[in-house]
């Protein structure tokens, strides 16, 4: 059974996003006989490319996605190579996943909240520095070419292209690497960059061409931080879809079909830079240059990824403060008076998209940890090297989710099957089930065989081995990455919204939906239980390993 385990997983994540791309592609040129549309034509891009702002919504997407992967990658690389074993380097690393559980939509408002002209910077800084008695009337947040949406983008993928070198630098020996070049007389900063960094992307770039996908294509942050007229594309192709015109899910087809050409646009451009990159550096490599730029990098690495954490921690305790904040008139830096009375408004109204929230997330993350397992426990048994087939596994990440998802509603309406909670799980499962893979491979793989040789040559079966033995050892990885992957599916919106169709309510989807109300108040609760949520995981994948092991301190040398 354990040998089905890696072609059940693949086919549980290709199988729908190719039917889904079926199902979006033959709409986007007319043919949908449940709408009418009996033949193949040329009139949703027709109707699509008359659209007013079209380009610029294109533009926008192109290039945030680009350039905050781009920001994000070079933020990561800095640090890595700038605080290597220093407190700085060891603070981060436990942050690293509680920032990666907030959700995207949790970050968008703490940063709005921040950042915006009324927002706690320009209070903090006003009347003193800035002479200001009202707010501004300066568009920040919703700029026409998406810098903020950018800089938000940034403070979520920062921590997962992160977390994506750390588990593989072990595969690297970075240590022994820096130490060589360090005997030849480098600079530490430039020994890790051109002994290390070269040898570590090629194992990062399945990570960073789905950061790009993501980025290309977002659509709760876009909403929350991204320009409005236009949209971003697929801001604009969702609107397109709820339009109560169905004629007009032929042009939302057409637009999904353009945002996976905008995608692979970026991705292919992305390649093409790398191409570059490589041709340019080569001569830097080798030309024996020890220590320029080396305090450069020391001081950007540090203060770059510092600066990222810090924004990220501030936005979220702008959700707090809003979120108690009674009466706060401009320019005072905090409220003048601090109430529950929003948590008391919003909280009973919350206990339906709390449970759903909840059920469809442990849910998803149950199915996906038992099938991960069930693979890294075959692939452990069988002494196999990591599959070639290994990439299949960021497809639902790689591939744009307005792209497919929007062809899944398609093909579940056409056998008759209506939104409801199952098509939410299943939905979610695609995104779980491959970041729960990449949080739980590395510390599966690395897990020393002895312990089971001393197993089995006690007498004990593989099977009794696996659940006394192998499961016990890797039980804070384990519920680590079932939090990162919780995490994953609270923050999900976009699948949650189509395949519920509306349904089925999540926190997420509450949140989102508020953001057009204006109220920060209330939707900083929202936002706020939104972050609350895989804290409380996180929390937990902590706290029940030092529960379970209380009397067995050397089990904590081998979580």
């Amino acid at each position: 059974m354990l040998r089905l385990a890696p072609t059940l997983l693949i086919a549980l994540l290709v199988l729908p996003v190719g039917a889904g791309l079926l199902m979006v592609l033959l709409p986007a040129f007319g043919y949908l006989p449940a709408l009418g549309g009996n033949t193949v034509s040329m009139a949703p891009w027709q109707s699509l490319f008359a659209q007013p702002g079209l380009g610029r919504s294109i533009a926008v997407s192109f290039a945030s996605g680009l350039l905050s992967t781009l920001m994000a990658l070079v933020v990561v690389v800095l640090f890595l190579a700038a605080s290597r074993g220093t407190w700085l380097d060891r603070g981060i690393r436990r942050l690293v996943s509680p920032l990666l559980a907030i959700p995207h939509a949790a970050v968008a408002f703490g940063l709005a909240f921040l950042i915006a002209p009324s927002g706690l910077l320009a209070r903090f800084l006003s009347p003193g520095l800035t002479g200001w008695e009202r707010p501004p009337d300066w568009l920040i947040v919703n700029d026409a070419i998406g810098l903020t949406l950018m800089a938000g983008l940034v403070l979520k993928e920062v921590p997962f292209l992160l977390l994506m070198c750390l588990a593989a630098l072990p595969q690297l020996q970075p240590d022994q690497r820096v130490m060589l070049s360090r005997s030849l007389g480098y600079a530490p900063s430039i020994a890790w960059l051109k002994s290390v960094f070269p040898a570590l992307y090629p194992l990062i770039r399945l990570p960073v061409y789905a950061v790009i996908a993501y980025a290309t294509s977002v659509v709760d942050m876009a909403m929350i931080l991204g320009p409005t007229l236009p949209p971003t594309l697929s801001v604009s192709i969702l609107s397109w879809f709820n339009d109560p015109d169905l004629n007009r899910r032929f042009m939302a087809s057409a637009g999904a079909v353009l945002q996976l050409g905008v995608t692979l646009a970026a991705l292919l451009t992305w390649w093409l830079g790398e191409q570059c990159v490589k041709r340019v550096s080569q001569g830097w490599l080798v030309n024996g240059a020890r220590s320029t730029g080396s305090v450069a990098i020391a001081m950007g690495g540090r203060l770059l990824l510092a600066t990222t954490t810090l924004l990220a921690i501030s936005a979220i305790g702008g959700l707090v403060i809003f979120s108690v904040a009674g009466f706060w008139r401009f320019p005072d830096a905090l409220p003048g008076t601090f109430t529950l009375d929003h948590w008391q408004r919003l909280l009973p109204s919350l206990a339906t998209p709390l449970l759903n929230t909840l059920s469809v997330g442990l849910a998803a993350t149950l199915i996906a940890a038992a099938l991960v397992v069930a693979v890294l426990e075959n692939e452990v048994r069988q002494r196999l090297p990591a599959s070639r087939s290994q990439w299949l596994l960021y497809l639902p990440l790689i591939i744009p989710q307005v792209a497919f998802l929007f062809g899944l509603v398609v093909a579940a309406e056409s056998i008759n099957v209506r939104p409801q909670r199952t098509l939410v799980v299943a939905a979610h499962l695609l995104f779980v089930a491959p970041y729960l893979y990449l949080s739980l491979s590395e510390a599966y793989r690395r897990l020393d065989p002895r312990w089971l040789q001393v197993a089995h040559s006690l007498g004990a079966s593989p099977w009794r081995a696996f659940w006394q033995v192998r499961l016990p050892l890797l039980l804070a990885p384990l519920l680590t990455a079932c939090a990162v992957s919780l995490a994953v599916s609270i923050g999900q919106y976009l699948p949650t919204l189509l395949l519920g169709g509306g349904r089925v309510p999540t926190i997420t989807t509450e949140a989102v939906a508020m953001a057009s109300g204006g109220n920060r108040r209330l939707i900083a609760v929202l936002a706020l239980l939104q972050a609350l949520l895989p804290f409380i995981g996180f929390s937990l994948a902590l706290l029940i390993p030092s529960l379970a092991w209380a009397k067995r301190r050397q089990m904590r040398g081998v979580a």
